[in-house]
């Protein structure tokens, strides 16, 4: 892992100067992007059906290049939610809800969330939509034993890798409880969606078979959804990560800070959408996809970032909380020695409490 440099700049870049040159769309090229990832998907689909009379083996084996081809069309919708896809925020949206039905990913509701984690990325006061529950070492330490099991168990790789993305893409979206009920465009986005899903089930269950449909989507889906959830995890979830309460927080250190540079191979960048450049994107979220590389070439400022490679990545995973003394993210096995500091400043009978107990995330807070 390489750190960002901690350097301090007398006078801060204008990011929005900077990086302006790099936030126009370009139609041609984004059609293009849909054409030469659209084809290849659907001949993948294809050749999974096929392979059910090989043998299933060979079945799970395509669904790997398959789900690459998925994740890059979710970087579509993506780019399209921040307006960065097409100049026309219609064909954004079009677009957009589109990709929603093969990623099981309401477009509208998405794209409201997903604004909210960019706003608030970072920010210890604001952990709501958009992000994986974190939390501190004092708010751990202040739950009950089952309360702590809990976000253990949340927190474990099987549960975050595997059970989440099937719950969140299979079943979240289908019903999000947690959307208020002012959001109507969310709203109708969910409904249209879970309509048009329920269509093309019914005809594939009318042409293909419900059984063969499943035995290639339901691998797919599942393994897409955990490589997503696993790109957007370790690209916030790592060591030296940014999270400040309100009164600390900026915008462009969250983003450049807690965001993270994944060094991924030729390929991967290209299958993942340039999502590795991921601080560049949190700086400025209306840079297409595709312009993202030249950004990072052109401008050695955002390469003063960490860096994190593929066996970096998989090292993340064990980290769990903040601690907010050392401005770092810590396993479990480092809460012990976090524990003990922190409990020689307190008086007998005193216990570890959260500076600000009402920001808990609200899963997470004691009962009142």
């Amino acid at each position: 892992m390489r750190m960002m440099s901690t350097a301090v700049s007398p006078t801060p870049p204008d990011w929005n100067a900077l990086l302006e040159p790099y936030r126009k769309p370009e139609i041609w090229r984004s059609a293009y992007q849909l054409t030469d990832t659209a084809i290849p998907f659907v001949a993948l689909w294809m050749a999974m059906l096929w392979s059910l009379e090989v043998g299933y083996w060979l079945t799970l084996l395509l669904a790997i290049p398959t789900s690459l081809f998925m994740i890059r069309l979710f970087i579509f919708q993506h780019d399209c939610g921040h307006g960065a896809f097409f100049k026309s925020r219609r064909a954004n949206t079009v677009v957009g809800s589109i990709i929603g039905v093969v990623t099981l990913i309401p477009y509208s509701y998405w794209r409201r969330t997903h604004a909210i984690h960019h706003a608030t990325s970072g920010n210890l006061d604001q952990r709501n939509f958009g992000d994986i529950d974190t939390l501190t070492v004092r708010e751990y330490l202040n739950l009950s034993r089952w309360k702590r099991l809990q976000y253990r168990v949340y927190r474990h790789p099987w549960v975050m890798l595997g059970v989440g993305p099937l719950y969140q893409f299979i079943i979240k979206h289908r019903f999000p409880a947690d959307t208020p009920r002012s959001w109507k465009r969310e709203w109708m986005s969910v409904w249209a969606t879970n309509i048009a899903v329920a269509a093309v089930v019914a005809v594939m269950w009318f042409t293909i078979g419900i059984e063969r449909f499943l035995l290639v989507q339901l691998p797919l889906t599942l393994l897409t959804g955990s490589l997503g959830v696993f790109l957007f995890y370790v690209q916030h979830q790592y060591k030296d990560t940014y999270w400040r309460y309100r009164e600390a927080w900026d915008y462009y250190a969250a983003g450049l800070e807690g965001s993270s540079y994944f060094n991924l191979p030729k390929i991967l960048h290209w299958c993942t959408g340039n999502i590795g450049y991921h601080h560049i994107h949190h700086v400025c979220s209306r840079i297409p996809n595709y312009h993202l590389e030249r950004a990072w070439n052109e401008i050695p400022a955002l390469q003063e970032v960490t860096w994190l490679s593929i066996p970096d990545s998989l090292k993340t995973l064990r980290l769990s909380l903040w601690d907010e003394d050392s401005r770092q993210l810590i396993g479990f096995r480092e809460l012990t020695a976090v524990r003990e500091r922190l409990e020689r400043d307190l008086d007998d009978g005193e216990t570890v409490r959260p500076p600000k107990p009402d920001v808990v995330p609200r899963a997470w807070r004691k009962p009142e």
